[in-house]
C-alpha cells in the first residue's frame, strides 16, 4: 500500500490489486459477501435439524385435531363463554391456574363473571393448527386464532400421559397467547 493525498489534504492508503475492502457505514464494517456454503450440522448425523421426530401422517393429524379443540376451549374460556373447570382434566395444574387468571381478568375488565356462559360480540375462531413433535410422547403446536378481524397467534406443549383408567391421553403443559 502506497499513501498519497486526498482530496483534502488527507493521506488516503490505495490497496495493491483488485481487493475492496468491508463495506463501511460509519463505525460499522459490514460483510456483504453472500454465504454460499450450507449451515454446520448440528446432529450426531450431520442432519441441521432441531432434533424434530418423524411421525406418522395418521398421528400427526390426531394430534392437530385434539389441539385445535383444545385451543377452541381455551379461548372461549379465557372470553368468558365456557368455565375453566371443562378443561381440568386436560390441563396440568399451572395452565389451569393461567387460564382461571386470564378468564378472570377479562370478566372483571367486561363486568361479568367468568364463565357464565355470556355471548362475545365476537366469536373466536381456530383457523389453523401446526404441530412439531419434540419427541415420541410430545409436541408443540402453533395455532392461529381469528377473533372478527384480529388475529392473535397461541403456542402450547402437550405431553402424552398415562390416564388412570384407560389408554394415555394429551395433557397441555403450557400455553401461551400472542
Amino acid at each position: 500500500m502506497t499513501p498519497r493525498s486526498g482530496g483534502r489534504g488527507e493521506n488516503v492508503l490505495a490497496f495493491p490489486g483488485t481487493t475492496l475492502p468491508a463495506t463501511v457505514q460509519g463505525t460499522l464494517a459490514l460483510d456483504l459477501s453472500p454465504r454460499l456454503d450450507p449451515p454446520p450440522g448440528r446432529g450426531p448425523d450431520g442432519a441441521t435439524s432441531a432434533g424434530v421426530v418423524p411421525v406418522d401422517l395418521r398421528r400427526r393429524r390426531e394430534l392437530e385435531q385434539w389441539s385445535r379443540r383444545f385451543a377452541q376451549a381455551a379461548v372461549e374460556i379465557v372470553g368468558g363463554d365456557r368455565p375453566v373447570s371443562q378443561l381440568l382434566r386436560w390441563a396440568t395444574a399451572e395452565v389451569y391456574a393461567d387460564l382461571d387468571r386470564r378468564a378472570s381478568l377479562v370478566a372483571r375488565a367486561g363486568g361479568h363473571r367468568p364463565g357464565v356462559g355470556r355471548v362475545q360480540p365476537v366469536r373466536p375462531k381456530v383457523l389453523s393448527v401446526h404441530s412439531c413433535f419434540v419427541s415420541a410422547s410430545a409436541a408443540e403446536t402453533s395455532i392461529h386464532v381469528r377473533y372478527g378481524e384480529r388475529s392473535r397467534a397461541v403456542a402450547a406443549r402437550f405431553e402424552e400421559r398415562p390416564a388412570p383408567h384407560g389408554p394415555a391421553r394429551w395433557v397441555c403443559t403450557a400455553l401461551d397467547f400472542a
